[in-house]
């Protein structure tokens, strides 16, 4: 008997990548990229997400039955619209049009005559995690924080976890489709501002740019670092991938960063800990590639946080799947919505 057979989808704002998917997760054809034409109005967002999906399609194994999209913003699949994408829209003038309930399903199965589901990046991320990755489909309860240009997450409760009639893992979107924004949670109050408006929150003092500059910022002061000769001298080349490269080799400055960031995220785990009780919680996107340099710090600092018992039952470590979370994710919910 042939295995389920999906396609799952990642829309970014430079790219967009899709692959067709086996029940287990492991790949039915090739992984097909393209530009994702975040900016270049709705029609040709829609024409990319279109063209890959066919691709992908046509090097399955099987016919797909289905197709899973993982979308950065606040997304509603009940209405098929995308709520709030801050980065995708149009161009007038110098005024860039974000996505504000934008139809995006009903269109995508006009153009290509298949099943179409969509979630939040962040959310199915988690999802594809507790399915296909260390929450290994059995997790009683698996938090996800995913860390890169922003901060995201995602909350997925095994039917253990919940009380009633449950069946299956049960994936937490709020009353509005929107919750689960586990990086705008305050750490600090009034403490450093983030794009989105609010001060003190864990995307403030963990992101990728909140890093560079915290790093930057030591360098300014003239303390001696490796990164100044693996920079070539222009703090400008400095990414979260050459501290990691830093600390290493041992470098001082690079520890000290990673170890400031790993605790400021440690406090927002440890409040997971409190809210959800998790078996599992997994740190990804590409910070995540840190490693020990982050995670030790924050799981120090989520062991001052947590109340011991919730923290004693509680793994956290780095998430399985990283750089290809959002097509499993994608492809997770392709298969629970059919």
């Amino acid at each position: 008997m042939d295995r389920r057979c999906v396609i799952g989808v990642d829309l970014g704002g430079t790219n967009v990548r899709a692959q067709a998917l086996f029940q287990d997760g492991t790949p039915a054809g090739h992984r097909y990229e393209q530009k994702s034409n975040a900016q270049q109005g709705t029609e040709r967002i829609l024409d990319a997400l279109a063209g890959v999906i066919r691709q992908a399609t046509a090097s399955a194994e099987q016919p797909p039955e289905a197709v899973g999209i993982a979308i950065p913003g606040h997304v509603d699949d009940d209405s098929g619209l995308v709520r709030w994408a801050p980065n995708f829209g149009y161009y007038e003038g110098e005024v860039f049009h974000y996505w504000q309930d934008v139809p995006i399903t009903q269109p995508l199965r006009q153009k290509l005559g298949m099943a179409v589901t969509m979630g939040n990046d962040a959310n199915l991320a988690a999802l594809g995690e507790y399915q296909f990755g260390s929450g290994r489909g059995s997790a009683k309860c698996l938090v996800m924080v995913t860390i890169g240009t922003g901060i995201g997450g995602g909350v997925v409760f095994g039917p253990q976890s919940l009380q009633g009639p449950v069946t299956g893992p049960v994936l937490l979107l709020g009353g509005n489709k929107g919750g689960a924004e586990l990086g705008h949670t305050i750490i600090q109050q009034n403490g450093l501002d983030c794009r989105a408006g609010t001060y003190g929150a864990i995307e403030a003092y963990c992101q990728k740019d909140a890093i560079i500059q915290r790093a930057q910022h030591k360098l300014r002061r003239g303390r001696p670092s490796l990164i100044h000769e693996m920079v070539d001298g222009d703090l400008n080349n400095l990414t979260p991938h050459l501290l990691t490269e830093a600390c290493e080799k041992g470098d001082a400055l690079a520890l000290e960063v990673y170890r400031e960031v790993g605790t400021s995220l440690g406090v927002g785990l440890g409040n997971f800990i409190n809210l959800f009780a998790p078996d599992i919680l997994a740190v990804g996107g590409q910070i995540a590639k840190a490693g020990r340099f982050l995670l030790e710090p924050a799981i120090d600092a989520a062991e001052n946080v947590a109340i011991p018992s919730l923290f004693a039952d509680c793994t956290i470590r780095q998430a399985e799947h990283i750089d290809d979370a959002g097509i499993l994710g994608g492809a997770a919910l392709a298969l629970q919505k059919g």
